[in-house]
């Protein structure tokens, strides 16, 4: 179940509330920065650091690959409407 794209826009991690990657196929949001991992269950994202896996090197440079590969942008933008800039 894909994410509504309203949500996409305002989404952030919530340890460091910088921006996610979503990955559709695996239902999953990733912060590179922390290398936190955070499934979405039922369209809905589990936004607990708690719950967040930690991607090892291999898991990291895979994910960010296949972001790159994608084309996939981040969930918004520094200095987007949506940000997290002040």
């Amino acid at each position: 179940m894909t994410l509504d794209a309203r949500l996409l826009e305002i989404l952030a991690c919530p340890s460091d509330k910088g921006p996610l990657l979503y990955f559709d196929d695996e239902q999953a949001l990733y912060n590179p920065r922390l290398r936190l991992r955070y499934r979405v269950e039922d369209g809905i994202p589990v936004m607990l650091i708690e719950e967040a896996t930690t991607a090892d090197d291999a898991e990291h440079g895979r994910l960010v690959a296949k972001a790159e590969a994608d084309g996939l942008r981040p969930t918004f933008e520094a200095g987007d409407a949506g940000g997290r800039d002040g």
